[in-house]
C-alpha cells in the first residue's frame, strides 16, 4: 500500500510539474514578443520541439500510409495555427486570462459531446467566467486578444478532436513528434515572411529552446508518467487547473496583476472544468 501511495504522488507531482513547466514556458515566450513577436516565437517554440521529438522518438516516417499522413497533417497545422494564435492573445492580455478564454474551447466541446442536463449548470458556470472577463466597460482588457484566445480555443477543440481521431491509427508519439515536424513546415513561410526570424541573437535562441523545453519536451514526459500511475479521473480533475496555474505563471513571471473579477473567472472556468470531469467519470463508473 505505501508503494501505491508514493507511486501516486510521484504521478501527482509530474502532472502538476508538468502545468508549472507550459505555463512558465508561456510565460518566457512572452518575454520574446517585444524583441521578435509572436510568429518567430511560435517558430522557435514549435520548432526546436520538432527536432527534440524527433531525436527522441525517431518516426519511423516510410512506414506511415495516405490516412495516417492526412490526420498527422491536420493534426500539425491545428498545432500550428492553436500556438501562433494563442501566442498573438496573450500579447494583447495577460497570460492568466488567455489561458482561460482559451480553455474553454476544450471545455464546451466536453459539453457539447455530453447528453447529462447537469452539465448545463457546469456550463452556464463557465459563461460566468466568461462574461465576467468581457470587457463591458473600459478596463483595459483589449478585445481583440479576448477574440483571438477565444479562436486559439476552438482550435484547441479541433486539435483534440484531431488527435483522438489520430490515436486510434498510430502510435501516440510518432503521431505528435510527425505533427510538430508538420506544424513547423506549415510556419516557416510566416515566420520567413516576417523576417524577425532571421535577426535572432543567441540570447534570444537560448530562451526559445528554454520554452520549446518547457512546453514539449518535459510536459510529453511528465504525462506519460503521470498518466502511466493516475486514474483518468485524477488526471482530468488536475489538467482542469491548467488557467490558475496560468494566472500564477503570469503574475509571478511576468508581473501581471489581475482584477477580483478576474480571479474569479479564473475560479469559475477552473470549477466548471473540474465539475464536468467528476460527473461524467463518476457516471461512466456506475455504469461499468
Amino acid at each position: 500500500m505505501s508503494a501505491k501511495i508514493r507511486n501516486t504522488n510521484v504521478a501527482v507531482a509530474a502532472a502538476i510539474f508538468s502545468m508549472i513547466c507550459v505555463q512558465g514556458g508561456a510565460s518566457f515566450a512572452k518575454q520574446l514578443f517585444p524583441a521578435i513577436g509572436p510568429i518567430a516565437t511560435t517558430t522557435l517554440r514549435i520548432g526546436l520541439s520538432a527536432i527534440l521529438l524527433y531525436a527522441i522518438n525517431r518516426p519511423k516516417l516510410h512506414t506511415f500510409n495516405k490516412q495516417q499522413w492526412f490526420y498527422c497533417g491536420l493534426y500539425g497545422v491545428g498545432i500550428a495555427v492553436m500556438n501562433l494564435i494563442f501566442y498573438m492573445a496573450i500579447q494583447r492580455i495577460p497570460l492568466g486570462l488567455g489561458v482561460t478564454i482559451e480553455f474553454v474551447g476544450p471545455l464546451f466541446l466536453a459539453f457539447a459531446l455530453s447528453k447529462k442536463w447537469t452539465d448545463v449548470i457546469w456550463a452556464l458556470l463557465a459563461l460566468t467566467g466568461i462574461l465576467l472577463i468581457v470587457p463591458w466597460k473600459s478596463n483595459g482588457i483589449d478585445p481583440l486578444g479576448l477574440g483571438l484566445a477565444l479562436l486559439a480555443g476552438v482550435f484547441w477543440a479541433v486539435y483534440i478532436l484531431m488527435g483522438a481521431k489520430l490515436s486510434k491509427v498510430m502510435e501516440g508519439k510518432q503521431a505528435v513528434t510527425t505533427g510538430m515536424m508538420i506544424a513547423t513546415v506549415f510556419i516557416l513561410p510566416f515566420a520567413l515572411m516576417d523576417g524577425a526570424i532571421l535577426h535572432i541573437n543567441m540570447g534570444q535562441f537560448s530562451i526559445g529552446l528554454l520554452v520549446a523545453i518547457l512546453s514539449s519536451a518535459l510536459p510529453f514526459s511528465l504525462d506519460m508518467m503521470a498518466l502511466g500511475r493516475l486514474p483518468a479521473k485524477t488526471f482530468s480533475i488536475l489538467t482542469s487547473l491548467q488557467p490558475a496555474f496560468g494566472a500564477l505563471s503570469g503574475l509571478i513571471f511576468l508581473q501581471e496583476y489581475l482584477s477580483i473579477n478576474q480571479w474569479i473567472s479564473v475560479l469559475c472556468v477552473v470549477l466548471a472544468s473540474i465539475g464536468t470531469t467528476v460527473f461524467s467519470r463518476k457516471k461512466e463508473n456506475l455504469e461499468l
